[in-house]
């Protein structure tokens, strides 16, 4: 394997990014009233894009070190807070984006799926929330896995078996673990799709293949009348094991979800929808052009 540097990936990254933007991108975009901006569309999707590669905890480090180390590359170059509101304008063009490079992985070809769901705190639990722009939007609630209580949302995510994340929502954290994922489901129709026992519940199922056609597949509590072989129960627990490695991979590379410390809804949604685009990113530039940005590595081609 042969190391990549940090130039060639951003020359990389800028070509896919620019390449998308002139056959499709740009007709996303609505008119702007005022001068045309200096700093191109494609460079912002860039460089929200590869800031999660790079071990800075914000963006106001990232654009430092980006200004000192490559201005020349972008020399009209935003400070912290104008970038932040460019890149909110683009939060659906980057959605978009990120759906291309599924569609290029063949995501949208699966019939089996993995549902789960991850807690996303906003705030400390004690602090006041009156005067948050989160007030009457996140709400507390309790993550049994890891027996924590919070304030905040739950990131649901419906991803392949290969853990490409196909579509993904943030709904208040009280909100049932059933009734969070039905935005998500709706994206498929007629699959196969593995959940944990947090989707139980006959009736729901039975709701959910009526309306989408998915089948929900689960293990049974022990209670139940009706157990599972023991063959399914080996075959979820090698299944739930992937998706809980691509929650893993979300938030223990670059930035932890958990802490982007964002004082506004927007500002959170546009972040994590570069976070789950950049993952998307990841797997793309592994799969299509054999680069490991987590190693920096130029892997042999198969």
């Amino acid at each position: 394997m042969n190391s990549i540097d940090l130039e060639s990936l951003l020359i990389t990254i800028f070509v896919l990014v620019d390449d998308w933007y002139q056959l499709e991108g740009k007709f996303l975009r609505g008119r702007c009233p005022g001068a045309k901006a200096e700093m191109s569309d494609s460079e912002i999707l860039t460089l929200a894009l590869i800031m999660d590669y790079l071990p800075f905890p914000g963006e106001t480090q990232f654009i430092g070190f980006i200004r000192a180390n490559y201005g020349q590359w972008f020399p009209h170059l935003l400070e912290r807070s104008q970038f932040n509101r460019r890149l909110r304008k683009l939060e659906s063009m980057l959605e978009t984006l990120r759906r291309n490079w599924v569609k290029q992985l063949g995501g949208v070809n699966s019939n089996s799926f993995i549902i789960d769901t991850k807690p996303i705190p906003v705030m400390g639990y004690r602090r006041s929330k009156r005067y948050s722009d989160f007030h009457g939007s996140a709400d507390y609630g309790y993550c049994a896995a890891r027996k924590m209580k919070y304030f905040g949302y739950k990131l649901t995510m419906i991803s392949t078996l290969e853990g490409l994340p196909i579509a993904y929502d943030l709904v208040p954290a009280n909100t049932d673990e059933r009734q969070a994922v039905e935005s998500v489901l709706e994206v498929v129709q007629g699959c196969d799709i593995y959940g944990d026992k947090g989707f139980i519940g006959h009736d729901w199922q039975s709701e959910i293949f009526h309306s989408t056609g998915n089948r929900i597949l689960t293990i049974h509590r022990e209670n139940q009348h009706h157990q599972n072989s023991s063959q399914f129960k080996r075959l979820i627990s090698r299944i739930r094991q992937r998706i809980e490695g691509v929650f893993h991979e979300i938030q223990n590379t670059g930035r932890n979800p958990e802490r982007f410390l964002n004082k506004t809804v927007n500002g959170l949604t546009v972040h994590m929808a570069a976070k789950i685009a950049s993952h998307t990113l990841r797997l793309f530039l592994r799969r299509q052009l054999q680069i490991d940005v987590l190693t920096f590595q130029s892997l042999p081609s198969q």
